[in-house]
């Protein structure tokens, strides 16, 4: 099943069902139990699938994006975070920070797994309520010069991080390790891969990320990103005002944000 989290008309926040063209009201939600009702939802506009409690990213988590970057495999995974004030609905801009001016913001789509229980020490992925689409935008001068030898000031900037367009439940997409995920910035093809390429899969990431340690429902784990990035390309490939990242993942769908350079 895919789910939306969407506005209808007075405000209200639900969840819908995607059912075929159309989309069926939910009653509930992801993680506290629901019911497909046969109401068509109003939607008024199409929102982040989850209201996340935390993101936890993993990096460098692609044999060939490792590769490019010129880390090697390691043997266990890399972890940073991301702030709740990162989280984008699907349509609406990226926003290229002006405070703190950056000239150096990549692109990095990703398999985005959701956590539906609270747990903690589990194991595989018996604490998953589905995936989701993301980009893990970063700026590349904030994250490797301007942050102090920590990642999470230059991918932690309003809007860095879009998800959607839905919640797939694991039971629509198969095996999390065998997909097809493209990023595409203004028409260009620029990461195609599939997460077969992952060092560290997404039941071991759960296994990892809950050792000692409470994952709230609607957590985020970005899985890393595959080779293609922008900083690695020659010249470089900054994303900047005007421009328009669609990240499309296998079962899931295709998550499209423009890039806006003005201010919030």
């Amino acid at each position: 099943m895919r789910i939306i989290r969407y506005e209808d008309p007075s405000g209200k926040i639900h969840f819908a069902s995607q059912q075929g063209g159309s989309h069926l009201r939910i009653e509930g939600n992801p993680f506290d139990g629901f019911r497909v009702t046969s109401d068509a939802a109003q939607i008024c506009r199409v929102l982040a699938p989850v209201a996340p409690a935390m993101i936890w990213c993993i990096g460098q988590n692609y044999r060939r994006h490792a590769d490019e970057v010129g880390m090697g495999v390691t043997e266990y995974p890399v972890v940073f975070a991301k702030g709740p004030n990162t989280v984008q609905d699907p349509s609406e801009p990226i926003r290229i920070p002006v405070s703190a001016k950056s000239t150096q913001v990549d692109y990095e789509g990703e398999l985005v797994a959701v956590i539906g229980k609270k747990c903690k020490d589990v194991s595989r992925e018996r604490a998953l309520a589905g995936y989701t689409c993301g980009n893990d935008v970063s700026a590349r001068d904030w994250q490797l010069k301007m942050g102090g030898s920590q990642w999470c000031r230059g991918k932690s900037f309003d809007t860095f991080a879009p998800i959607g367009p839905c919640l797939a439940t694991p039971d629509s997409i198969g095996d999390p390790g065998e997909l097809h995920i493209q990023t595409v910035v203004n028409g260009q093809t620029m990461q195609n891969a599939n997460t077969r390429d992952m060092i560290h899969d997404v039941p071991a990431l759960i296994a990892f990320l809950s050792q000692s340690t409470t994952l709230l429902p609607g957590t985020l784990i970005f899985t890393g990103t595959p080779s293609g990035v922008g900083m690695a390309q020659v010249p470089p490939l900054w994303i900047k005002d005007g421009d328009e990242v669609s990240v499309t993942i296998e079962g899931i769908g295709t998550l499209t944000n423009r890039v806006c350079g003005a201010p919030s």
